[in-house]
Parts: structure tokens; sequence; C-alpha cells
């Protein structure tokens, strides 16, 4: 493959409106608060969506079962498939079947019946049903055990060291396991595609509605109804694993991801999420610098059949700062790729958009290109041979 070369510079720096960020003098006064959080489960962890940023762990990196909060992962890849054209919402699925018949929640799917990829979504997403994420596993990589080759190389790449999958259930099986930590890594990239709370806010739904089986969904997180801004992401349940929830939600434009593992009730799961979402809004703030799609510089490329090409972000782009702080300046820099391939697809990473406050690097943002770029055909690069010539 040819090589293309930047005509833009490898960097620039813009200066930001100042705002706060994290400091260290109001560390001791949040301790006390911090240490009652997640007091009934084995593993906890609270982050800021955006940033990423840690505000709370509690054996954080502990492999346990994830039970159904495996489909965390499930739902990442069906997002990413959506994304990608690899299966469309309005098509039809015939149910296989070994998605029949699945145990543990379901959707009760019928060997044979069809059902449209966008209800087999609802089913996942809203009732954690395992024959429906079977159904879906199935059409998107062939089998459910290719699916999970996928979900793990999936783990992989996000840096997930201890986390590993045996199936696109969670349901109990040796050699399964994940951390808090995994979770919410896995959940803050699932986020990447915002339509994903479209249907995990879901709290009721009817499948087959035209039918005489109309089938009632119902969310299993019981928090997207009775707390405010709760919209995701999953629960999880065996007798191994206890009672589990990845959960997620939004107030005054901060997103932040509260796991918990390990509870004996739903009724604490649901408490130890909801005292860490409240630690978070209390505590901290963001300041929004770019959403999701925004163009940040350009590419000049001389062999491609664009001379220029927007680069954009590819997630909306923060900082976070605790309520109270001193207003500081903040830069972003971005730093292109010097020795790109072409053609380049839709997504592809071509740099980083990275944050700063003086010295320290507050985060680091893969900026992307937002269509396919192609090579230049040979009338495109004689016309501009031509246009230069001209000039």
């Amino acid at each position: 493959m040819k090589k293309f070369v930047l005509l833009t510079s490898i960097i620039f720096s813009i200066l930001l409106a100042p705002f706060s960020v994290f400091g260290e003098e109001n560390a001791e006064e949040d301790a006390d608060q911090e240490l009652n959080l997640a007091p009934d489960t084995q593993s906890a962890i609270l982050i800021e969506r955006d940033t990423g940023k840690m505000l709370f762990d509690k054996n954080a990196q502990e492999k346990l079962p994830p039970a159904s909060m495996t489909k965390v992962m499930t739902l990442l890849l069906i997002m990413e498939a959506l994304d990608e054209g690899k299966i469309e919402k309005d098509e039809t699925i015939r149910i296989s079947e070994r998605a029949a018949s699945m145990g543990g929640s379901q959707i009760f799917l019928e060997a044979g019946e069809e059902m449209s990829v966008v209800d087999l979504l609802k089913g996942v997403a809203i009732a954690s049903g395992n024959d429906a994420s079977v159904a879906l596993a199935e059409r998107i990589a062939g089998s459910e055990k290719a699916f999970v080759e996928q979900m793990n190389k999936k783990a992989e790449s996000l840096g997930l060291e201890n986390t590993k999958f045996q199936n696109s259930t969670g349901l109990p099986a040796e050699n399964h396991y994940s951390t808090a930590h995994d979770m919410a890594i896995m959940a803050k990239e699932l986020l990447k595609y915002e339509s994903v709370t479209e249907y995990t806010s879901i709290y009721e739904d009817y499948l087959r509605k035209d039918e005489e089986n109309e089938f009632w969904l119902v969310n299993t997180n019981k928090l997207v109804k009775f707390y405010p801004g709760v919209d995701g992401l999953k629960t999880g349940y065996t007798n191994e694993a206890k009672y589990c929830l990845t959960a997620t939600a939004e107030k005054n434009d901060m997103r932040v991801i509260a796991v918990v593992m390990g509870a004996d009730t739903t009724k604490e799961r649901n408490a130890n999420i909801t005292g860490m979402l409240d630690y978070a809004f209390n505590h901290f703030e963001t300041k929004n610098l770019y959403e999701k799609g925004e163009t940040i510089t350009t590419l000049e490329l001389l062999k491609a059949e664009e001379e220029s090409v927007n680069v954009v972000t590819s997630e909306s782009v923060s900082t976070i700062y605790r309520k109270g702080e001193e207003d500081k300046d903040v830069t972003a820099s971005a730093n292109l790729t010097s020795d790109l391939e072409l053609p380049i697809n839709k997504g592809d990473q071509v740099g980083e958009l990275i944050i700063k406050n003086n010295d320290e690097i507050l985060s680091k943002t893969p900026i992307i290109v937002d269509h396919d770029i192609q090579k230049a055909s040979y009338l495109t690069l004689l016309r501009r041979s031509v246009q230069n010539m001209v000039k």
C-alpha cells in the first residue's frame, strides 16, 4: 500500500477557557465518605466516563464471576456491528435451536421464530435475555463460540488483563471472570455508542405486539426508574456471583459509571450504587471540551481522492474537577500520525487529542476520520498536478 504525506502541522495547541482541575487539597475531607462507599460489596469502582478518572475503588482488580454483566461486552460488539453496517436494526433473524434452548433470563424465543435485530437488542438490554444474546451472537459471528472469541479479542485490545469470557450470556462457566475495573472500562467503551442508552434506559416495553404471545419486558435494573439520571447499563446475578450491577448516570453534563460485584441482595446492590452516584454528583463536576464527532483539525492528503479531510473526536472529551477548586489553564494538542497508509476506513485512528494542565496529562483521546478515504485515481492526480503547475 502506498503511503501519503501529511501537509498539515503534526501538532497544534489551543488554549481553552480556564476551569478547575483535580487538586489534592480536598482529598482529606472526602476520605471519610469514601470509606463508607460500597460497604456491602465484594468489589466496586466509580469512574467518570469521558476522562476515565477513577473516583473510588474497592478491590477493583479482584477477579470475580460477572454473571449477566457479561452482556456489557455483548452489547458493545452488537453496537459495533450496527455502527459498521454488519447488521441492520430492521433485519430479521431466524432463531436457532441452540439460542432457543438457553436457560436463565430469557424472552422465551422459539426455534424457527423470526425477530428483528432491534427487538432482540431490547431483549438483551432490558430483560437480559440469554436467548436473545445468543441469537445476535450467532448472527454477528456465525456461532456463539466465534462471537466469544471476538469478545476476548476486544477485551485484549482494551487492555483488560483480568477478563476472560466463555459465553455471551454470563451463565456460570469455568474460567469465566472479570473485575469491577474491567467492567467499568467495557462500559466506558460501550457508551461511545450513545444510542445504546435509548435501550438500556427503557423500564418496560413489549415484544411480539401483534401476536397472541405478546411478551412484557421489564428492566432488571430498577434504578432506571427510581434514580434520576440512571439510563443503564446491566445487572447480573448467579449463586456464585451474587448481585452485581454496572450502572451509568448523567447529571449536569457529567456521566459516571459505577460497578458493584458480590452484593448479598438487590437492595444492598442498589443502595451501594446509589451511594457512589450520590458521592460523584455531590463532589465533582466536569467541563465538556468537545462533543463526539467534533472536528479538531484537518489532514491535507497528497495521494487521496480528497485533498483535505476532517479529523474528529472518537468520543466526547471533558475534564473533571472537585467542586470549589480554583480555575487553572488547560491546553489541548492534536498529535497526528505521520506514517499512515491509504485507504483509510471510517473510524480509523489517525492521532491523539491530548488534554493537559501545565505539564500534567489529563487525558488522551483517539481522533479519527469520519468517512472512508480512498486512494486518488490517476485522473485526480493528473488534474491536481496541472492545477499546481498553473498556480
